[in-house]
């Protein structure tokens, strides 16, 4: 199995930010230390040509992106502070992407160590998202006729409105969302398929109506699968707001690897939202979703 990364995941924050950019190079270290993944199994992906980019977004606003000119309302929506470390980060991040859904297409599965940024828009960035990672894999397939459907599963614990705004008039694409109900974004776009959670919906919530739900999905005949598995449904979380163990996210990667793998679609992972405090729960949870994809898919 391939899974891509890069060092440019962690850029420099200010003290006390909000966001735990500790996390890419805690979450690649725990893979490699606990032998979930072996060293050439882990790829240093390349930067993503800013044509690629184009193929979802915006021209003039990832042109502000890649010069270091975004306004400052704009920087303040997508949370990060405009560096000449950011737009690095953004690449490489899509480039993680598009790598892990040609190596899924070629070999069943892969992953990227960052990416599922569902809040970004065609023109904007915001929540920590600036440019659409797996609305760019969905273009760039889609333009080489490399898939004919796509479905994204998108299991972080705030709704993907990027996904929706960007994605849901297109007829070839599945948006599928789970999410807090009262979370972030407040106002939602709607996607192919919304499912929304109460506040502290615990395990069996959320799995019952995962169950009750993935067989949309399914019917879809998706090609490939763009998954993201944040972590940011577990009770620890800092934004979840909901009341999952890492059991029942373990219970809940099972089931969706399983799923695809059994009718043979290939997956590509996206690591979505993560928050907890302490970290190293959501570096446990990561670190998890990895081995349970590898005993499902027999890679041990």
């Amino acid at each position: 199995m391939k899974v891509f990364y890069s060092d440019k995941y962690t850029i420099p924050l200010p003290v006390g930010h909000k966001f735990p950019i500790s996390k890419y190079r805690l979450i690649k270290d725990g893979l490699l230390s606990r032998g979930v993944l072996r060293n050439e199994e882990l790829i240093e992906c390349p930067i993503a040509d800013v044509s690629t980019v184009k193929l979802a977004h915006d021209p003039h606003y990832v042109d502000a992106v890649i010069e270091c000119r975004l306004d400052p309302k704009m920087v303040r929506r997508i949370g990060f502070p405009q560096t000449e470390a950011l737009p690095l980060r953004s690449l490489a991040t899509v480039g993680g992407a598009l790598c892990a859904a040609e190596e899924a297409l070629e070999n069943r599965v892969s992953g990227n160590l960052a990416g599922g940024t569902h809040h970004a828009f065609y023109d904007a960035g915001e929540g920590f998202c600036v440019f659409n990672d797996f609305a760019v894999v969905i273009m760039s397939l889609l333009s080489q006729r490399k898939v004919k459907r796509v479905a994204i599963v998108d299991l972080d614990v705030h709704q993907g409105n990027g996904n929706s705004a960007m994605l849901n008039s297109m007829e070839n694409v599945f948006v599928f969302s789970m999410h807090g109900e009262h979370n972030y974004p407040f106002i939602k776009i709607p996607s192919t398929l919304d499912v929304a959670l109460p506040d502290n919906a615990d395990d069996d919530t959320v799995l019952s109506l995962l169950y009750d739900n993935f067989k949309h999905v399914l019917a879809f005949e998706p090609d490939i699968i763009l998954y993201q598995h944040g972590s940011d449904m577990l009770k620890e979380d800092a934004f979840g707001r909901l009341s999952m163990t890492l059991h029942g996210l373990a219970q809940r990667d099972n089931f969706v690897f399983s799923e695809a793998k059994q009718r043979g679609i290939p997956i590509s992972l996206g690591q979505g939202g993560g928050y907890a405090k302490p970290i190293e729960i959501t570096v446990e949870a990561h670190i998890q979703t990895y081995s349970i994809l590898k005993e499902v898919y027999a890679l041990v």
